[in-house]
Parts: structure tokens; sequence; C-alpha cells
């Protein structure tokens, strides 16, 4: 398994008291959330929303090692393992800074989608660069 360190991007994001649950741990749907907002940012590092173009989440799934508390700060790498002709595959890693662990594993099949006529489009040669960019920056 990775480490927070393996991932080019990292994204902080600290835990609100509204995100836990009765029972006193983050929600998973919170997950979700704190992931989203960590593709998000990775995505505009790429450009992604150039052209009127969109990326649809296909599929996406979320392992959890480990309950998450308030107070914590989350650091969320983020990455691109496989690209495909109009979408790839992303992964997530999430770490807890007060726990020292990642505590959480996630991924993710993005499809590239044009906007005005919701089709599939090919992933831009700039953003297939930018992506290659920064995922062999360590290399």
């Amino acid at each position: 398994m990775k480490t927070i360190d393996d991932y080019q991007v990292c994204y902080q994001q600290a835990v609100a008291w509204g995100d836990m649950d009765a029972f006193g741990h983050v929600n998973n749907v919170m997950f979700y959330r704190y992931i989203e907002s960590a593709r998000i940012h990775y995505l505009g590092l790429v450009d992604a929303f150039a052209d009127g173009n969109v990326c649809v989440v296909a599929s996406s799934s979320c392992k959890f090692m480990a309950p998450v508390h308030y107070p914590d700060t989350l650091r969320i790498g983020v990455c691109v393992t496989d690209m495909r002709t109009a979408g790839f595959m992303m992964e997530y890693g999430i770490y807890s800074t007060s726990q020292n662990k990642m505590v959480a594993v996630g991924d993710a099949v993005i499809v590239m989608m044009n906007e005005a006529v919701t089709s599939k489009v090919a992933i831009s040669e700039a953003m297939r660069s930018n992506i290659l960019r920064i995922e062999h920056s360590a290399s």
C-alpha cells in the first residue's frame, strides 16, 4: 500500500465538528466529499475544465481503515494510475495527521464529457501532458 508521501499531489482537509455522525466519528459520506475536493484540486492543476468539457465520475469506491474524529487534519493524496482515450483512473489515499497513518483509500473512474452535447470526448493532449508531468515529477 502507498504512503501519503508516494503521492505527487496532496490536498489538505480540516475535519469539521459537523462532519461527525451520531456514533462520534466522521461519517462515511464525508470521505467522498473530501475525495471530491481533492479531485477538483487535482483537475484544476491539469486544466481539465478547458474547452467546455467536464469530468464525470463513472464509478468510485472507498475502503475505510480507521475511524476519524474531530479535530483532525487530513492529507488526501491524489494520482492518476491509468489513462484511456476518454477517461482515467484516479487513486486516493487519506492520511490522518492526528493518528499519523492512512485511514482510507479510494479510487474512481473519471470520464471526460462535453458539457454542451453530453457525449464522451478524448482527453486533450494538453491535459494528458499535464497529468504525465505531475505523475512523473519525482521520477
